[in-house]
């Protein structure tokens, strides 16, 4: 090996230590424990594929937990695209307090999760929540929210959209670089306002459209820290997320392995969703320069 090899392991080291020590076994070792009974004390008894069996066909809780992710997913992740498209399309507007209105839509993003889920505690409690406050002097009598089973998960979805201007930073960027002759030569061949975005628009940021759908549908599937603090799971686990779960069969059930196995299930169904959205997106991604 030549010394300059040598010199370049050596700087990149930090780097395959940390990815060794901190990625690549704890993945190992939730592939092994996903296998066993283990109460992450003492050692772990194998089962082999047991825990899986019961997760699939046993376990009514799991599945009331996936149907939930599913339910936010399928609310959350397209209102967030709306919102988040939406708010890029106003802030692209060119208007002299136009740097004030970016900064206040996207200073909500940079709030800590659990800061926000306590201020959204607030906002959406039934007897003295903001939400309600408001509602009640427009004369409309506003619903139990986060207690009640039937707009929990609404609240939790509604709560998401907190965050919608981080997404909508990264729209505002995809926006401006969408060349104007393009809206220029439209215009003069009498295109209207809703075939310029159709048709010029929504093509040309569709790959910055792409990465957002994929990462939506990750955060959807890991959403934890709203349901953890504002509802724990609550009421009648009409909260209660597939993370939420898999994390009190690790750490208040004492099931490590099962958790394991809950863990490689999500992993996949990640893996299998993210697939088949790359997939479609040959369909309706544009690339510039690409010849079709």
């Amino acid at each position: 090996m030549t010394q300059a090899r040598l010199k370049g392991l050596a700087f990149a080291s930090p780097w395959i230590l940390g990815f060794l020590l901190f990625t690549l076994y704890p993945v190992g070792s939730a592939v092994y424990y996903s296998f066993t009974e283990f109460t992450g004390l003492g050692k772990a008894r194998w089962v082999g594929l047991s825990n899986y069996v019961h997760m699939l066909k046993q376990d009514e809780v799991f599945w009331l937990s996936f149907y939930n992710t599913m339910y936010y997913l399928s609310l959350a992740v397209p209102i967030g695209f709306v919102i988040g498209l939406g708010l890029a399309l106003l802030l692209n507007a060119r208007l002299r307090e136009i740097s004030f209105y970016r900064t206040a839509v996207y200073l909500p993003y940079i709030i800590p999760a659990f800061a926000a889920s306590f201020i959204w505690l607030w906002v959406l409690n039934p007897q003295f929540g903001l939400l309600n406050l408001l509602l009640d002097r427009l004369g409309i009598f506003g619903p139990g929210w986060i207690a009640d089973p039937q707009w929990s998960k609404p609240s939790i979805v509604m709560m998401a959209q907190w965050g919608a201007g981080g997404s909508a930073i990264i729209f505002l960027a995809a926006l401006q670089d969408v060349p104007r002759d393009l809206y220029e030569a439209a215009e003069l061949d009498g295109a209207t306002p809703w075939q310029r975005f159709s048709r010029i628009t929504l093509p040309m940021i569709s790959p910055v459209v792409l990465f957002h759908v994929i990462m939506a549908v990750f955060q959807g599937f890991q959403v934890f820290t709203p349901a953890y603090i504002m509802t724990s799971g609550g009421p009648a686990n009409s909260t209660l997320f597939y993370v939420l779960y898999l994390y009190r069969n690790a750490f208040q059930y004492g099931r490590m392995g099962y958790a394991s196995a809950m863990a490689w299930v999500l992993f996949l169904v990640s893996l299998v969703t993210a697939l088949a959205i790359l997939r479609s997106s040959a369909r309706w991604v544009y690339y510039q320069g690409e010849q079709r």
